[in-house]
């Protein structure tokens, strides 16, 4: 059989609760309330449900250690998976015991409890920076460029770490949701181990510790690549390129372009470069070249990003308040007292089925063809990508109402009802 296309094996977020049946509903409420029965029988305290994906839940707890609490995180694969895919958490956790990084949480113990896999880590203090750039919008140039210096001294370490035959180690999903902030110290961590790989080839694009007969066999002519989130990732990990360290440098422009121009993807960079961003001018145009369309402009602002971050983010910088942004598609306030859940609904599957992608949909079922949309990007501009992308972000506030867009030959007109339900995110 021939190799299946990297990008058809994305797994894409879950959608609400509400979107489930009744009885699927209750089967995950039960679910989410046995693991966090079970945890606090081991004698953990404060357990809450902080995250859930296609694999699995999260939960963090922590336990009396001294005079002060540890703080935990746990991972459970989901009992339905596929045996393959229940040990991707086996695999993630071998994975993060071959890293040592004081911004990488460390690995305590992964084990298997009555056919369950469980992962425990340590927690990062802070919150994961998507839900910072949701409630802030675009955060300040001093902010980018601190945050930007923290990803170098990481990207530096991953490239350095050694596993079989000292090979590099790739992330291979750096990405806002998978980096914890610390407002307090202003630290990052790296976390969400699952897409990490060992490289094929090092920074320079050479094979890795390859003898003859590696280079004969067909590991090194397949990609061991595992595709992270197709809003972040670079061209050449999207297209099952061997695996290396320039995957991470995309994952790293992606994210820094993201939180600098309050958008939940990288598409938008040639409608709103990071030139525009009022960022530093020599950072921001080495980051326009790391999303730049020509690899080998990518390739060059990726060895200078690494060679030259730790000066330029010697820079001294001052927060200014921002002036105040008039939109151009209004937003009403109708404050709430209680909180809302919010469902994006379009016309999407619509649009899949009209977009010459039968051969993927055929093995996805009804259900799950509404959360297999970032399938319907390919092939799109990236300008479109990114229009689509700032129209789902809607769907991550309490927002009421909807947007209908009207392509007219005298140009475009945006039609709106929107109903923000919480005033204090109303500048994001």
């Amino acid at each position: 059989m021939p190799q299946a296309p990297l990008q058809q094996f994305y797994i894409p977020e879950e959608q609400s609760v509400y979107l489930l049946s009744h009885n699927d509903a209750q089967k995950l409420k039960d679910w989410v309330a046995l693991c966090q029965a079970q945890l606090s029988q081991l004698g953990y305290q404060g357990i809450e449900l902080i995250g859930k994906g296609a694999y699995g839940f999260v939960f963090s707890g922590s336990v009396p250690s001294g005079d002060t609490l540890a703080h935990y995180v746990f991972k459970f694969s989901r009992i339905t998976l596929p045996t393959h895919l229940q040990e991707r958490l086996e695999e993630e956790a071998f994975m993060l015991d071959q890293v040592s990084h004081a911004r990488i949480p460390k690995l305590i113990t992964y084990q298997r409890a009555r056919g369950q896999s469980i992962l425990v880590m340590e927690r990062a203090p802070g919150w994961n920076l998507e839900q910072i750039s949701l409630k802030r919008g675009r955060l300040s140039p001093r902010l980018i460029m601190r945050i930007a210096r923290q990803l170098v001294d990481i990207l530096i370490a991953l490239r350095r770490d050694a596993g079989p035959h000292g090979r590099p180690v790739v992330h291979g999903d750096i990405k806002p949701s998978n980096l914890v902030f610390d407002p307090d110290t202003e630290s990052i961590a790296l976390i969400d181990w699952g897409s990490s790989v060992f490289a094929q080839l090092d920074a320079q694009l050479q094979f890795v510790g390859a003898n003859v007969m590696e280079l004969m066999s067909d590991n090194l002519q397949q990609t061991n690549a595992r595709l992270g989130d197709v809003y972040f990732i670079g061209e050449e990990q999207l297209n099952g390129a061997l695996s290396s360290p320039r995957f991470d440098e995309q994952g790293v422009a992606g994210t820094l372009y993201a939180l600098a121009s309050a958008q939940s993807c990288r598409f938008g960079h040639r409608a709103i470069p990071a030139s525009s961003l009022g960022l530093p001018m020599e950072f921001a145009r080495t980051l326009d070249g790391m999303l730049d369309p020509d690899p080998q402009v990518r390739l060059t602002a990726g060895s200078y990003f690494i060679d030259t971050m730790t000066r330029m983010a010697n820079v001294v910088m001052l927060d200014f308040p921002p002036s105040p942004e008039a939109p151009l598609v209004p937003v009403w306030v109708r404050p709430v007292q209680q909180e809302i859940d919010t469902v994006v609904y379009s016309s999407r599957k619509a649009f899949l089925r009209e977009a010459s992608v039968e051969e993927t949909l055929n093995e996805v079922n009804d259900v799950q063809l509404d959360r297999y949309y970032k399938q319907f990007m390919q092939g799109m501009g990236e300008t479109e990508k990114a229009f689509l992308a700032s129209v789902s972000r809607l769907g991550k506030y309490p927002v009421v109402g909807g947007l209908a867009v009207r392509w007219e030959r005298e140009g475009v007109y945006i039609d709106s009802s929107l109903n923000l339900h919480d005033p204090d995110v109303k500048p994001a």
